[in-house]
């Protein structure tokens, strides 16, 4: 049995890539992700939030807020924003080891609602100041309430997309267009890239143990991961660590309780001597930074890049 896979090169695409939709055919996100990455689905998740921003752009809604982003904890370098209290509060078992990637393990999970807001279509990122603006800017022009959690949210997101964060590469996008290039500039290279994501509901997953029926490893020994940051309209974070080496897979877990199988991207960090022991991560699985590897789900609508071996391309 082999899991369902989200990803594509861009010079080659197998036949197998499926759980995708179109957004709003015609679209210049749709446009340039058919461009950029030919013969793809977009995944599902991101679809929705692309074809929310043109249907209901978040500029011209006041801003409900806050939502939980665990996007924040899945970077090292933020533990001042991360808590052991905040990863629990989205969910169980997003943190294991790389020896439980194999078939026929089995990982107690869940996932709670995510609460990513509509992706704003690129000419409109482009006339919103994001680079240099201020979290009191942004309090105003969304009418967030000073002092809430909410403002603390968005301070947070802006920190850590403005700072030169030590350990890792990194850039912030506010549109999907700007999201790809931001990751393939990250990763170094535009060509024979793959792109991964997790078929993960946005409703979440219940809490159950999963067994684990089928493993994929994806190319590339060094990866990019973008996630969604806490903020009125959908902004991701993308990532490398370092030279730190790392792998990817795509597993497909079936619920022992019920419920249908889904197909989740993982990426598993090689290293970890150099991190801050105060990572959430440690204190979960009982370790410190340089024990083992150290692996966790994307989550809904987080985004995973590689580059494909030559090889792999030779056989298609």
């Amino acid at each position: 049995m082999h899991p369902t896979v989200l990803f594509v090169a861009v010079v080659a695409i197998t036949a197998a890539v499926v759980h995708g939709r179109r957004p709003a055919d015609g679209s210049p996100a749709a446009r340039f992700w058919e461009e950029v990455l030919p013969g793809t689905p977009m995944p599902e998740a991101l679809a929705e939030l692309v074809q929310k921003g043109i249907d209901h752009s978040p500029l011209a809604e006041n801003f409900s807020g806050p939502y939980l982003s665990i996007g924040m904890c899945l970077g090292h370098v933020y533990v001042s924003v991360c808590s052991v209290e905040r990863v629990k509060k989205a969910g169980t078992g997003l943190f294991f080891h790389e020896e439980r990637v194999r078939v026929g393990s089995t990982l107690t999970v869940s996932f709670s609602a995510a609460g990513v807001p509509a992706i704003l279509p690129h000419d409109v990122a482009e006339k919103v100041p994001f680079g240099n603006i201020t979290a009191r800017d942004v309090a105003t022009r969304f009418n967030i309430a000073p002092g809430s959690a909410m403002a603390a949210q968005v301070g947070d997101t802006l920190r850590a997309c403005q700072a030169r964060a030590g350990g890792e590469r990194h850039a912030c996008a506010a549109s999907l267009e700007d999201m790809v290039r931001a990751a393939m500039r990250t990763l170094g290279t535009a060509a024979r890239v793959w792109v991964a994501a997790s078929a993960v509901p946005r409703a979440g997953l219940p809490l159950q143990p999963y067994a684990v029926e089928a493993v994929a490893p994806l190319d590339g020994d060094h990866h990019v991961a973008c996630h969604d940051e806490p903020y009125p309209y959908a902004v991701f974070r993308c990532h490398k660590i370092g030279l730190s080496m790392t792998k990817a897979y795509v597993v497909s877990l079936r619920g022992l309780r019920g419920g249908p199988e889904v197909t989740m991207a993982v990426i598993c960090h090689l290293d970890t001597s150099d991190w801050n022991p105060a990572y959430p991560a440690f204190e979960m699985l009982h370790t410190k930074p340089g024990d083992s590897s150290l692996c966790h789900f994307m989550p809904y609508a987080n985004l995973l890049f590689g580059v494909k071996a030559a090889s792999t391309m030779a056989s298609f």
